[in-house]
Parts: structure tokens; C-alpha cells; sequence
């Protein structure tokens, strides 16, 4: 070859090719860094990541036992609304009771206000019988 011993082209070959291991080496040795450096900021980011978790867990907790008190809050403002529309409708009940005994009252004295013929008793006659009407009233309303 070139007029060069064997010997020496050899150890050139190792030479470049030892160069090269060792370029490959600082290479990698500065992945190897990159990758460590990774490391730990994925333990931060798992650490971070599972107490964000732990929060969200106590979050839900939280969010349910709210529901569980909002639930029964809302069951016993039912309960009693209901009460209270019972009630309402009991008492709008007695209110159409009394208006119709009221009407039925009112026709009465107006009825018997026209068939009593209008003369101008004195006023001791007038209460007498202002009061005996009342009575009839309240009898027949009864």
C-alpha cells in the first residue's frame, strides 16, 4: 500500500475509530446528563401531578358532601312547602266556606229587606227590629 507498514495503518484505523468512541462517548455521557436532569424534573412533575390529585380527591369529597346538605336542605323546604300548600289550600277552602255563607247571608237580609214594607218606625222600633233580623239571619246562615 503507500509504501506504509501495515502496522501503522492498523493503528491509525484504531486511532480515528477510538476518536470516534470517544466523541460517541461525550455524546452520549451528555444525553445521559439531559436525561437525568429529566429525571428529577419528572419526579417534580409526579410529585406536583399527585398532590394536584390529592387536592382534587379532597375537592370531590367536599363537593359531595355539599350535594349530600344541599339534598336534604332541599328535601325539607319541599316537605314544608308542601305543608304550607296544604295548608293554603285548607284556608282558601274555608275563605270560599265563609264567602258563600256570606253571600247566602246577604240574600237573605236583602230579601227580607224587600219584602218588609218601608215605614218610619222610631228609632227604638228600628234597633228592635235591626236585632230581630240579625237573629233570623244568623239562624238561617247556621
Amino acid at each position: 500500500m503507500f509504501g506504509l507498514p501495515l502496522g501503522i495503518f492498523v493503528e491509525g484505523a484504531v486511532a480515528v475509530l477510538l476518536a470516534l468512541t470517544i466523541g460517541y462517548c461525550i455524546v452520549l455521557n451528555q444525553r445521559l446528563k439531559r436525561l437525568h436532569q429529566d429525571k428529577d424534573a419528572m419526579r417534580q412533575m409526579i410529585a406536583d401531578l399527585i398532590g394536584a390529585t390529592n387536592l382534587a380527591n379532597q375537592a370531590i369529597k367536599e363537593l359531595k358532601s355539599s350535594a349530600v346538605e344541599a339534598d336534604l336542605a332541599l328535601t325539607a323546604r319541599l316537605e314544608e312547602a308542601e305543608r304550607f300548600g296544604i295548608e293554603l289550600a285548607n284556608h282558601v277552602n274555608a275563605g270560599t266556606v265563609l264567602m258563600e255563607r256570606i253571600a247566602r247571608i246577604t240574600s237573605v237580609a236583602r230579601h227580607s229587606q224587600a219584602v218588609e214594607p218601608v215605614e218610619e218606625p222610631n228609632k227604638v222600633q228600628s234597633a228592635l227590629q235591626q236585632l230581630s233580623s240579625r237573629v233570623r239571619n244568623r239562624g238561617a246562615a247556621a
